[in-house]
């Protein structure tokens, strides 16, 4: 496991930077805290974004094909509309009678199994997940948290407490038990779902033995910091109906995979057959815009909302609540999940070609427009395929495509462009990655 918590970033030294990027990493430096890190080995500086591409001050153009965030693309002119027509009438909270926040709610809604009826506005998917892991606690009277061995779910004080990704010095809770995957343990997919199961009740069987209990399984259904180990469909299934037996809920954290980012589903849970009880959801949502939301099953969120207040002033702000009612506007009526699945396999097509091809792409997994490529050939040592990896996306940056690595060891790179991509963007990344490839390997 790569103990460096960020092991695509800057350094200062070891690039030479123009005068003008090294003074504003110095001011930077100068007044920002020092958890700040800036990604790639030389630094990106842009000024605006348009669809699939970022510009710098001098007009160069990059293939963002890494940037979950804006799923529509940046800056996309009709969500941006929406923003700002309604910053300029109103931006109000959710203690005010509005229709807007009501309209909206009815039409995520609808978007879910309806077992999940009931929605909560938060900010961002840290908010998000921490008041998920509140409402479980209260509905289930435990604590105990189960999470994959690598996973990230924010970073607030409760979140950064169940997120191992976040390294050996954020402790986390004792209340926390990690579960490792079938994929990075080498376990054949025939056999995943049990491997997964007995690892959930072997957590369980901790938990209860240490009078904790277990107030939740919460994933990210496309295991993205893990190293996107997305296969096979259905293997999370028998898990959870072990959490629910001992008493626990399910929470499924959809920032990464949700809104039709698997193409094939609007919701990353759906391919693996089940129905949570709770669901997070953020970045995505307001294509930028910071608003996120747990969806969920009436009864716990009943129970939680009977004693216990959530009131949030920025949460389902009217200005957030417009943004993400044009994005789902969009992504409905221009089928947009439905594209980027066929754009996906446009991908996994060339993929697998320069597998064929280059001995250092070892594997290539995804779900939708979520790619995990692992680097460095079969049986290298550990930090070969990492620096392998880093040195293929700081060459692909240099080259004006952006992506980046992710799994415990850093050796995969993560590919997940917005979900507006096209085939002729698939082509540019594709050649870049080849590019990239010819460079490490000389």
């Amino acid at each position: 496991m790569s103990t460096d918590l960020m092991p695509n970033r800057y350094r200062p030294g070891e690039s030479d930077l123009p005068k003008r990027e090294s003074e504003l990493i110095a001011r930077r430096e100068a007044v920002l805290g020092a958890s700040y890190r800036l990604q790639y080995r030389r630094p990106v500086h842009f000024v605006r974004g348009e669809g699939m591409w970022l510009y710098d001050p001098d007009g160069r153009a990059y293939l963002d094909f890494y940037n979950n965030v804006p799923c529509l693309g940046h800056c996309h002119p009709e969500v941006n509309a929406a923003m700002a027509e309604q910053a300029g009438r109103i931006s109000a909270n959710t203690r005010y009678l509005e229709p807007k926040l009501v309209d909206y709610a009815e039409r995520l809604i609808e978007t879910f199994p309806n077992e999940l009826d009931r929605v909560v506005f938060t900010c961002t998917g840290s908010e998000s997940n921490d008041l998920a892991l509140r409402i479980a606690r209260f509905a289930s009277g435990n604590e105990g948290v189960i999470v994959s061995s690598y996973a990230y779910h924010g970073t607030s004080a409760a979140t950064a407490a169940v997120s191992p990704n976040l390294g050996d010095a954020v402790k986390l809770s004792p209340s926390v038990r990690m579960v490792s995957l079938p994929g990075p343990a080498g376990v054949p997919e025939a056999q995943a779902a049990d491997f997964f199961e007995a690892q959930i009740r072997s957590a369980i069987l901790d938990l209860n033995r240490r009078g904790i209990g277990v107030a939740a399984l919460l994933i990210d259904s496309i295991f993205s910091s893990d190293g996107v180990w997305v296969d096979p469909p259905g293997l999370i299934a028998s898990g959870a109906a072990a959490v629910r037996e001992a008493g626990g809920l399910v929470i499924a954290d959809e920032v990464q995979p949700g809104f039709g980012r698997t193409g094939a589903h609007m919701w990353g849970f759906e391919r693996h057959g089940i129905v949570p009880d709770l669901v997070t959801l953020g970045k995505p949502m307001g294509n930028g815009f910071p608003i996120g939301a747990v969806v969920g099953r009436k009864a716990p969120m009943e129970q939680f909302g009977a004693t216990s207040r959530y009131s949030n002033t920025f949460a389902g702000n009217t200005v957030g609540i417009a943004t993400a009612d044009a994005v789902l506007t969009i992504l409905q009526r221009d089928q947009i999940p439905q594209k980027a699945l066929a754009i996906s396999q446009h991908l996994r097509s060339g993929l697998e070609k320069i597998a064929n091809q280059h001995s250092g792409v070892r594997a290539t997994r995804n779900a939708g427009l979520f790619f995990g490529v692992d680097m460095g050939p079969e049986g290298a040592p550990a930090a070969r395929r990492r620096a392998m990896a880093l040195d293929v996306v700081n060459a692909m940056r240099d080259d004006g495509v952006l992506i980046s690595t992710t799994g415990a060891n850093e050796d995969t790179l993560k590919v997940r462009p917005p979900l507006v991509c096209q085939a002729e963007h698939v082509d540019l990344f594709l050649a870049s990655l080849e590019r990239a490839l010819i460079k490490v390997a000389g």
